[in-house]
């Protein structure tokens, strides 16, 4: 039976991150996946883009992944927010010296850098394509037979498996979960006007409209978030109508617009765990939260676990503690348990917030809009939380090594 200090079921974005950052801190990791080890890495946009905060691309950086990335994303330097094509705008612009508020990707060039560094991890085992077939957590190890008929031991299980994790339901996690009445169209267009690096969320009452920069220059992904009860009717509209009607939530700013990748679209919803451990358990990223994509952080929290978690587990075993020690998780537990709560409340307000129809809520947001604009303490606020360097961060989200 193979023994390993931590195993992660699950090896998409959160769950591939998290494996090299503790396999680059000598810690023995397996990754279990039931994908096939090319899903997701054939060339072509499939409309997922993230945008990877500052802090997070520190820690990409650090575990040797960022090396990878070069020249692949586009930098975030300059964030516009407003209430429709109202005046009165929120226009986030780091001071010079800063350096971007991020760095956008297209979800597959992250994927493939991931694969890449996986490769050059000598000590890291990936069972991919494998499932779990049988779970067994006690009070002092992990077993797990698989669907190949390897067996595995460890002592700590993290869960990465996404939004439906079934480790989370068998461990009788309750989640506080809604679907919102949305649905977001994912794009990517050409534009006549370059962005000039600049990530657009324009608001209205049917949904957020975000333009998204993809590479410097003239393409952007779009998000954007319709009604469900509207979203048939938009995603079976031909590419000219699909144009002009984006073309009027842009407002002619960028100049003339065409299709650069098919049409997508996901129904949007909001989950978050009740705790984040168990014994010998924890959850990370999408299988501890999932929120609105209104403001680009969904995946930046699950880098966050990541950062967190790494530095536990490192510590704790620095310590002589074993990985799936009750005093790491709960350390885990108050790290990121109220932290990513904090975010998940904020952004659920936000789309709430912005979903009010009506004149008089629009001056509202509007003059909410201009006040922030003023209050350099408050914008301030905002930009650290866009860069992900907000509240105690883990060294790996300031780019040190733990």
């Amino acid at each position: 039976m193979a023994r390993y200090d931590v195993i992660i079921l699950g090896g998409g974005l959160v769950g591939l991150t998290l494996a090299l950052s503790l396999t680059a801190h000598g810690v023995r990791c397996a990754v279990i996946d039931p994908a096939a080890p090319d899903a997701g890495l054939a060339p072509g946009f499939d409309g997922r883009v993230s945008a990877i905060a500052s802090a997070s691309w520190k820690m990409l950086d650090a575990i040797g992944v960022g090396k990878h990335l070069q020249g692949k994303g586009c930098p975030i330097e300059r964030i516009w927010v407003s209430d429709g094509l109202e005046p009165g705008a929120l226009d986030f612009v780091p001071p010079e010296g800063d350096g971007p508020m991020g760095i956008m990707f297209e979800n597959r060039e992250t994927r493939v850098a991931l694969a890449k560094a996986a490769l050059e991890a000598s000590d890291l085992v990936r069972y991919q394509p494998d499932r779990a077939v049988t779970v067994e957590r006690s009070l002092d190890r992990v077993d797990i037979t698989l669907e190949s008929g390897a067996q595995t031991s460890g002592a700590l299980l993290v869960a990465a498996e996404g939004r439906n994790s079934p480790t989370r339901e068998s461990a009788g996690i309750r989640i506080a979960k809604w679907n919102y009445d949305h649905v977001a169209m994912v794009a990517a267009i050409d534009h006549e006007v370059p962005h000039a690096n600049t990530a657009y969320e324009i608001f209205y009452p049917g949904g957020p409209f975000a333009l998204l920069p993809m590479l410097p220059g003239t393409r952007s992904a779009v998000v954007w978030t319709v009604p469900t009860k509207h979203a048939p009717a938009m995603q079976a509209i031909g590419e000219r109508g699909w144009l002009a009607e984006a073309q009027k939530r842009i407002g002619g700013f960028l100049g003339e617009i065409s299709l650069a990748a098919p049409r997508a679209s996901y129904p949007l919803g909001f989950h978050h765990a009740a705790r984040i451990t168990d014994t010998r358990l924890a959850l990370a990223g999408d299988a501890a939260h999932g929120i609105h994509p209104i403001a680009g952080q969904g995946l930046n929290l699950g880098f966050r676990d990541v950062a967190a978690l790494t530095e536990v587990i490192v510590e704790g075993m620095r310590m002589g503690l074993d990985p799936g020690d009750a005093q790491l998780l709960e350390r885990y537990q108050r790290w990121r348990g109220l932290d990513a709560l904090s975010v998940s409340i904020a952004m659920d307000g936000l789309v709430r917030l912005f979903d009010v129809p009506g004149k008089t809520a629009s001056a509202v947001r509007r003059f909410g809009l201009g006040a922030v604009q003023k209050l350099s303490p408050l914008k301030n606020r905002f930009m650290a939380e866009a860069r992900g360097e907000s509240g105690a961060l883990p060294r790996l989200l300031i780019g040190e090594m733990v």
